[in-house]
């Protein structure tokens, strides 16, 4: 488990490094070839880990559900975002993971309720969750850096 620990905290060093590269209005610009911009993936991989780990674990979550419903599964990304929310990220996005670490060596995840992922496969331990979480990260890095290119490019967003 110290190496999928680890490389959730490195992926997620990436993730801030792409997000303090860009500036606020590039941060949040969706081009128009997307539905989401580089904060909307960043904030929602948190919210992803912390459903997958926390939640389904019965444990009270370490961000809000306010949180939770802007930057979910499903929910629809938007160029309006606060300051608020993106220090938010910056600030927890690799802590989070490390927070994480420390409550699976105290043993919190007891209690792991099964649960079926959109991409159709499905978890029943804490430990799968983790490593599910980890593939995610990996997944939305990807877009992120693609994203990263398409912002620093000046494409037009959706709202141009």
């Amino acid at each position: 488990m110290d190496k999928l620990f680890e490389t959730a905290v490195f992926t997620r060093k990436s993730v801030l490094q792409v997000l303090e590269s860009l500036t606020d209005e590039q941060r949040v610009k969706i081009p128009e070839t997307h539905r989401n911009s580089v904060f909307w993936n960043v904030a929602h991989l948190m919210v992803t880990q912390q459903l997958l780990t926390y939640r389904l674990s019965g444990l009270p979550l370490c961000i809000d559900e306010v949180f939770v419903e802007r930057y979910g599964k499903g929910s629809e990304a938007t160029e309006e975002v606060s300051d608020q929310d993106i220090e938010f990220v910056k600030k927890n996005i690799v802590s989070l993971s490390d927070r994480t670490r420390q409550d699976y060596e105290k043993g919190l995840f007891g209690n792991y309720k099964p649960y079926m992922t959109s991409t159709g496969i499905e978890l029943t331990s804490v430990e799968e969750a983790l490593k599910f979480s980890a593939f995610h990260d990996g997944i939305h890095l990807g877009v992120i850096l693609s994203l990263k290119k398409l912002v620093q490019n000046k494409v037009t967003s959706k709202k141009d």
